[in-house]
């Protein structure tokens, strides 16, 4: 039996917007973080959880409603974020999924924070003046890794 998607695991599109809403909540109240989103629209977390969903392996919402890949990286431009920032980020994002009713295994968590790693990276690196979008990027697929899937123990479904 293959193993579920992401997205299917962590409880789809209601459970990312769920976290996406209570990150950029923190976010409003964060000194190092509340600046860079000061102008935030209000549709944001919601569109960011579209993102996720899709790169989780969910509908391709955001591609086919908000521009895919490219117009994320566009978002980042010229945004000047600091490794310190992407951090504090990081370390605000785990926060919120670590006190939320999203699965805890080990096997899938080890998943979203290799991708908040890469993405967050990639984000710094998109933010640098000079930085460019590449308008046929592709939209990233983010997997279960090294565990190959969740665990489930013998005996059970």
């Amino acid at each position: 039996m293959p193993a579920p998607t992401l997205y299917d695991w962590i409880g789809g599109i209601e459970t990312l917007e769920r976290l996406t809403a209570e990150f950029y909540r923190r976010v409003q109240q964060d000194a190092e973080l509340a600046p860079i989103f000061a102008d935030m629209n209000p549709d944001h977390p919601a569109h960011v959880a579209a993102f996720i969903a899709e790169v989780f392996g969910g509908p391709k919402t955001y591609s086919e409603q908000h521009g895919g890949h490219p117009e994320m990286v566009r978002h980042h431009l010229n945004r000047h974020l600091t490794e310190t920032q992407r951090r504090r980020r990081i370390s605000l994002l785990l926060d919120c999924y670590g006190q939320s009713d999203a699965p805890q295994d080990p096997e899938f968590a080890s998943a979203p924070v290799g991708y908040l790693e890469w993405g967050s990276r990639l984000a710094v690196i998109n933010a640098q003046p000079g930085a460019k979008v590449n308008p046929h990027a592709e939209m990233p697929r983010w997997g279960w890794g090294e565990t190959g899937g969740p665990y489930i123990p013998k005996g059970t479904k």
